[in-house]
């Protein structure tokens, strides 16, 4: 029996075992308001490492980032019906702009109450909506490409760190065109730029498709999603696209002059990921002794870990620990630079090697007076932490060869990541189900996976139908995926000739 890391494995509470994945890795923490979260240096240099890859990719298709207030007025939402009704249960207003002292606590001063109550900014389409309205008269100032990193809130009653809180991190792009074609092929293209991201970046296979209409964002035309599969068997939304068509610009007044001299109404899109995408990481690539980060966004790759003594050997063990650092930082893997730390924090080396492991650091390698004397190291690759006698698989490795190989081995450790998950992905989507009852008895199962359907699109009350009988069964629509086999025979729900095909999961 292998003794792991963590004190609750995936198999007796998956859940249990994320948020034990969270603390021992040093992932974040309560913060003292409910649903909002401390993220730790280790969290945060995920995030970091996210940030910087896909700001790249994002600039890469010709946006610019800029910053919008974090304060909204109320009268922006107000002039979308649909916009506010989306979001009106989640949002924190801001009423008031000073507190006093009564009877020995701080409340607001009724004096100082707002003229307009500020919406504590949960998207941005409706202040950036303004901005494009002041920023576009002439087709000449068409497209409009921006993007902001930022925080957003919006007021979860059923909280999760990462998954869904009430503060999170994130970006969102915005866009407006002078036709419906280019702002489509906008939501299209940064749909793909999410789904190669996922896909190269984080290891993460994905579904990439458009959500059906009772789940679009709130105001849009047509939504799409990159949809990844969690070791539960559950579906994570990991990345949206959005065309908005001209909801927003008739809202706020985007207009523009077309090269006729006629006015015309802009076509706007958005799109975001966010911190929920370290959850999906955890969720895919994680294991019983904790959280296993593909090389690509890793803060730290290769970790160093010497072991001290307090003798004299120490200073000689340092600098042969600082030697290897050194020629580390020579090699280049995946396309940067080789990121590696040497840990000298006084701790047991045992200690320090299994807080790596728990954190997911692809590589630890174990340094002692021993291995210094060989000319080796000792190597621990984190995608594959036991033998088969159910040992750690710790290589003695010569120093030399083992900086010769590294690079190779993160990028082997980036492919096998993704193709663990791949195959996850594949072998627990079902494609035989050809009607309710088996679709019922389907998610029967405790990891029932997903399972991709022919339906008829229905629309308005007859979708609200359709959908109002998943969620009896805690299931929801994921999207139509891209590529599909063409849809033959009869819808599962109506029963009318099918038209398409559509995958339906548990989510989170």
């Amino acid at each position: 029996m292998i003794k792991h890391a963590l004190s609750v494995t995936r198999e007796q509470d998956f859940a249990a075992w994320y948020q034990s994945v969270i603390a021992e890795a040093d992932l974040a923490e309560e913060s003292g308001v409910r649903g909002c979260m401390v993220i730790r240096p280790w969290g945060y240099g995920i995030w970091e490492r996210i940030q910087r890859l896909l700001d790249d990719r994002i600039k890469a298709t010709g946006h610019e980032n800029c910053y919008f207030p974090l304060f909204i007025p109320l009268s922006y939402f107000e002039k979308e019906a649909e916009h506010v009704d989306g979001f009106a249960k989640e949002m924190a207003v801001v009423t008031h702009h000073r507190l006093i002292q009564k009877d020995g606590r701080l409340v607001p001063d009724p004096e100082a109450k707002l003229e307009e109550p500020l919406v504590v900014r949960p998207t941005s389409e409706t202040v950036i909506g303004a901005a494009f309205s002041r920023w576009v008269q002439s087709w000449r100032d068409l497209p409009v490409l921006i993007n902001q990193w930022a925080n957003v809130v919006r007021w979860e009653m059923r909280t999760r760190m990462f998954l869904r809180t009430t503060e999170f991190l994130w970006q969102e792009g915005h866009t407006a065109h002078a036709s419906e074609a280019e702002a489509r092929e906008e939501t299209l293209k940064m749909l793909e730029v999410y789904r190669e991201f996922a896909e190269t970046c984080l290891a993460m296979p994905v579904v990439a498709g458009e959500k059906p209409e009772n789940e679009r964002f709130p105001g849009a035309v047509a939504t799409y999603s990159i949809e990844a599969m969690m070791q539960d068997g559950k579906a994570l939304q990991a990345g949206t696209s959005h065309f908005l068509g001209t909801t927003f610009s008739s809202a706020q007044d985007i207009k523009f002059q077309n090269a006729n001299g006629e006015l015309e109404l802009a076509q706007t899109t958005s799109w975001g990921v966010s911190t929920r995408m370290i959850g999906g990481v955890i969720m895919v690539h994680g294991d019983d002794d904790g959280l296993r980060v593909p090389p690509r966004i890793a803060p730290w790759q290769i970790v160093i870990v010497p072991m001290l003594r307090d003798n004299d050997e120490d200073a000689a063990l340092i600098d042969y620990c600082k030697a290897l650092q050194a020629d580390l930082a020579k090699l280049s893997a995946l396309g940067e630079p080789v990121r590696a730390l040497l840990d000298l924090k006084p701790a047991k080396a045992a200690t320090k090697r299994w807080g790596w492991v728990k954190k997911g650091a692809p590589i630890v390698v174990e340094v002692g007076g021993r291995d210094m004397a060989g000319g080796n190291v000792s190597v621990i690759r984190r995608d594959r932490l036991y033998r088969e006698d159910g040992k750690l698989d710790s290589a003695v490795v010569a120093k030399g060869d083992f900086a010769g190989g590294a690079a190779a081995m993160l990028e082997e450790i980036q492919a096998a990541l993704h193709d663990q998950a791949r195959a996850r992905l594949d072998a627990n989507i079902r494609r035989d189900v050809m009607d309710f009852a088996a679709l019922e008895a389907a998610f029967a199962g405790e990891k029932p996976g997903w399972v991709e359907v022919n339906w008829s699109k229905p629309a308005a009350a007859d979708l609200d139908k359709v959908a109002e009988r998943l969620k009896a069964l805690k299931l929801t629509f994921r999207n139509v995926p891209e590529g599909a086999a063409p849809a033959e025979g009869a819808c599962i729900f109506t029963g009318a000739p099918a038209v398409e095909r559509i995958l339906v999961a548990r989510a989170y």
